[in-house]
């Protein structure tokens, strides 16, 4: 098992906020998508038919399994209950392809009472954006698609150690300081009380258990403990600051006047965006036109595939850990990585915005509530396909006061920069060379972006796509910080203990003793290993269990070695 020991450490990806980021992702990757493609303040439109569509195509099932886009289609093919959804990766990389020149946003969009959401002039304006993003994620997810199912992940893996992902997955938050310190802005007040209920819940209340009615066969009618406040911090907090942002906008607490300060912390202050919204509406592949493809856009996402692919690897081993599994092997993790490249050129070609990785948040809430049945995460994916359908849901989410989502985003993005920094526990940081590696890729990773951001006449080549290219990777943060961190571990000498691979290893190991036998778990679903992996050549394939094809090849082995002592035998009693 030591060649699969190279994922991200599975305890390092947990939070306390575990079962909390779908709810936040569905809410805050559309609503920062959407201030970068022309949709100003106030006007609901877009973002109405953005989040529902989002909410509604982006939760797929993510498995070690072939078969897994549907949850419908994979009540027996899904081995790790693990959800997929939109992946904060692409985001930074997003960030900067709609940051290029070409797609800055014109000036009047900035302001709402000049733009009409109707007309056919705003329309294009975002959906050419949307557009440009859609083709690279395709293309960008036919890469991980082709690592995952060449099994070049496990080669890549070989490489890739914590002073890799500390940074990469640090600043994937860290340049989106000021998105928070902006929403938060609008009612520094607001924005506080929301932060309060967060921290409220989630420290100081999460071990107090909540009595809740409940039914077993056995049992009856009876109360449960359940920690709800672990669980739902984040959903507790939003609702209760919600309803005090209510209680002070009928009460004329807050101005009515929109250019004042705190304006936006009314619950009013976005219109009649629920009453407006349509009850139903069904996404469909294509819904903003043909995707566009540039090269820049496809380099940028691809920085963003790689990070999301070695965060899932790390949710792997974790999910397996937690359910009991055994850790998964090379061709589970295989087939894992290059479902959810297939995910991502789903969510592509809705016109999502984003692409698609594990929640490692939701598997710290298969820890917490000790749930890993696969027909729950079946059941759950269902019922956020259903419901993604309804605007009318989708109105309530996007009727949330600014600063609400200031204060959430100020918890989340901290809490995601903390997750990348405690890759740092299995490293020797007492090492001036892991210092060195993991301060300067930090600082890189932000200042560059920052240069280049204000600077971009100085990178002119002479060829506008190679610029564009240039330009967007190195605004990527997590793209500069990461290659600095994976080029300096990889040669300034150290050894792997001091470099963290050893504890690291031994993180993955720990519990896999004796789990060897149990593989039989990961084998591909419906009967198709056993019928099809068989053969002796099918060991070579990637994402085909070896054990099922040297199991078969003995079996063919043995039988024949039985048909010709079985021949000989007939030939000596004939004679």
């Amino acid at each position: 098992m030591k060649s699969q020991t190279r994922g991200v450490p599975a305890k390092s990806l947990l939070s306390d906020y575990s079962s909390n980021r779908p709810i936040q992702a569905w809410l805050w990757l559309p609503l920062i998508a959407c201030s970068r493609s022309c949709q100003p303040m106030g006007v609901q439109g877009f973002f109405l038919h953005y989040l529902n569509q989002y909410h509604s195509t982006f939760y797929k099932n993510s498995s070690n399994k072939p078969i897994t886009f549907k949850p419908t289609y994979i009540t027996n093919s899904v081995v790790l209950p693990i959800l997929q959804g939109g992946t904060f990766a692409f985001l930074t990389p997003s960030l900067a392809m709609l940051s290029l020149p070409t797609w800055k946003c014109p000036d009047w969009t900035n302001n709402a009472s000049m733009v009409d959401p109707t007309s056919p002039k705003f329309i294009e304006l975002w959906q050419v954006r949307i557009r440009e993003l859609q083709g690279a994620i395709m293309v960008a997810s036919c890469f991980q698609i082709f690592v995952g199912f060449s099994g070049l992940i496990g080669f890549l893996m070989r490489f890739i150690g914590p002073l890799t992902i500390a940074p990469t997955i640090s600043l994937v938050a860290l340049p989106l300081f000021s998105s928070a310190g902006k929403d938060a802005g609008e009612h520094w007040g607001i924005a506080a009380i929301t932060i309060f209920f967060i921290v409220l819940f989630s420290q100081y209340l999460k071990n107090v258990p909540v009595p809740v009615p409940s039914y077993q066969k056995r049992k009856k009618c009876h109360f449960s403990k359940i920690y709800l406040f672990q669980i739902f911090p984040v959903l507790f907090a939003l609702t209760i600051t919600w309803l005090l942002c209510f209680v002070l906008t009928i009460t004329n607490v807050l101005p009515s006047d929109t250019t004042a300060y705190g304006y936006l912390a009314r619950t009013d202050s976005k219109g009649d965006v629920i009453s407006e919204a349509p009850w139903f509406r069904f996404p469909y592949p294509g819904q903003w036109g043909v995707p566009t493809i540039s090269l820049a856009g496809v380099f940028g996402i691809i920085a963003g595939v790689i990070s999301s692919m070695v965060e899932s690897v790390g949710d792997y081993y974790a999910c397996a850990r937690l359910s009991g599994a055994p850790p998964p092997p090379k061709h589970a993790i295989n087939r894992g990585i290059g479902v959810e490249g297939i995910g991502c050129l789903l969510a592509g070609a809705w016109g999502t915005g984003n692409g698609t990785t594990s929640y490692s948040e939701n598997v710290g809430a298969l820890g917490i509530t000790r749930v890993g049945s696969r027909m729950v995460i079946v059941a759950g994916g269902f019922v956020l396909l259903v419901t993604g359908m309804f605007g009318k849901i989708g109105a309530v989410f996007a009727s949330i006061p600014t600063p609400i989502i200031g204060g959430m985003f100020l918890v989340m993005f901290g809490i995601i920069t903390a997750v990348g920094v405690s890759n740092l526990q299995y490293t020797d940081m007492n090492s001036s060379r892991n210092i060195f590696i993991f301060g300067f890729s930090i600082f890189a990773g932000l200042t560059v972006p920052h240069w280049v951001e204000n600077n971009t006449d100085k990178l002119k080549t002479g060829t506008v796509q190679l610029d564009q290219v240039i330009q967007v990777l190195l605004t990527t943060g997590m793209f500069v910080g990461g290659f600095l961190g994976f080029f300096l571990d990889n040669t300034i000498p150290g050894s792997q203990e001091e470099r963290g691979l050893l504890a690291w290893r031994k993180d993955y190991n720990e519990e896999s003793d004796g789990a060897v036998n149990n593989l039989h778990i990961y084998d591909l679903p419906f009967g198709i290993g056993s019928k099809f992996c068989v053969a002796n050549w099918f060991k070579y394939l990637p994402v085909c269990p070896k054990q099922l094809a040297t199991r078969g090849a003995k079996e063919q082995k043995s039988n024949k070695a039985d048909f010709e002592r079985n021949s000989d035998n007939d030939i000596n009693t004939k004679v």
